[in-house]
């Protein structure tokens, strides 16, 4: 004969527990549906009380879906915002429960060849903004050259043919491009000096990765001060380009003044001379 326990009422913010039937068959361990995890407390009762917030959160989110007025419109917004924050928190501790796998006791020649990377990422990164920023120095010291030069040029085709007013306004415009060259020059010879630290302090870094272990580390930042290096001596070929028409313009210009010169003492001299003649008479 099975015997059958009573359940006795259960007061207002008590636990509930499942009424456990059991026969002499059946072990008593099995029946332990109603316990809590932490002790054995009975913990149906707010398990039961939660599920029906749930369900009476849901009935009243569907009714306020429902409805057409726009200020309840209004509160069903709130609760979409409310509903996203607890699928993020419950996936966020879902994902918090998850065990990642954890790489420990780490030896010293890993953790230097990490750190090794590190340094040639880093001094890598160093190199190619000191480059970018070299290259376009460089471009604008040619640019600013070429401007000079060819301002020159027009003031010595016109040498001889202006006015005094528009001899002065010009050469304000040189002496001007002439300090912006200057100013431009300045600065390439800064980032070039900053551009050689940076190349030496990759190269110790490559020395450094490749007597630690990190092979590949090496040959990517050697490989990057190959492609510095280039890119810098393709730039430097235009700037040497530059540079040399601009000492060609200052020589032609030496002459062209030395030829404006000698006309006019020449006209000053043809001047002179019936002076010359009239004081004899």
């Amino acid at each position: 004969m099975r015997r059958v326990h009573k359940t006795r009422n259960v007061r207002p913010g008590e636990g509930a527990r499942v009424p456990c039937l059991h026969s002499a068959s059946q072990p008593r361990n099995l029946c332990s549906v109603g316990r809590t995890f932490d002790g054995g407390a009975p913990n149906m009762a707010v398990f039961g009380r939660g599920v029906t917030y749930l369900r009476l959160l849901r009935s009243s989110a569907r009714v306020l879906f429902t409805c057409k007025n726009p200020a309840v419109h209004k509160l069903g917004k709130w609760t979409n915002v409310l509903y996203a924050s607890v699928t993020s928190l419950t996936l966020g501790a879902a994902l918090c429960a998850i065990p990642f796998k954890q790489v420990e006791n780490l030896s010293h020649d890993a953790l230097i060849k990490r750190a090794a990377s590190l340094v040639t990422d880093s001094s890598s990164t160093f190199l190619s903004q000191t480059t970018l920023a070299l290259i376009d120095a460089i471009t604008e010291y040619s640019k600013a050259v070429h401007t000079l030069v060819a301002l020159q040029s027009r003031y010595l085709d016109a040498l001889g043919k202006l006015s005094p007013a528009e001899e002065d306004s010009i050469w304000q415009v040189i002496i001007s491009q002439r300090a912006q060259v200057n100013e431009r020059q300045d600065e390439c010879r800064r980032l070039e000096s900053t551009w050689v630290t940076a190349v030496k302090l990759c190269e110790t870094a490559a020395e450094a990765a490749y007597t630690s272990g990190a092979e590949h580390a090496s040959v990517t930042v050697r490989t990057n001060v190959h492609l510095a290096q280039s890119q810098v001596e393709d730039v430097q070929k235009l700037s040497a380009d530059a540079d040399k028409k601009l000492a060609e313009s200052k020589v032609m210009e030496v002459e062209m003044m030395a030829r404006h010169a000698a006309s006019l003492q020449s006209n000053d001299d043809e001047e002179e001379v019936p002076e010359a003649y009239l004081r004899e008479d």
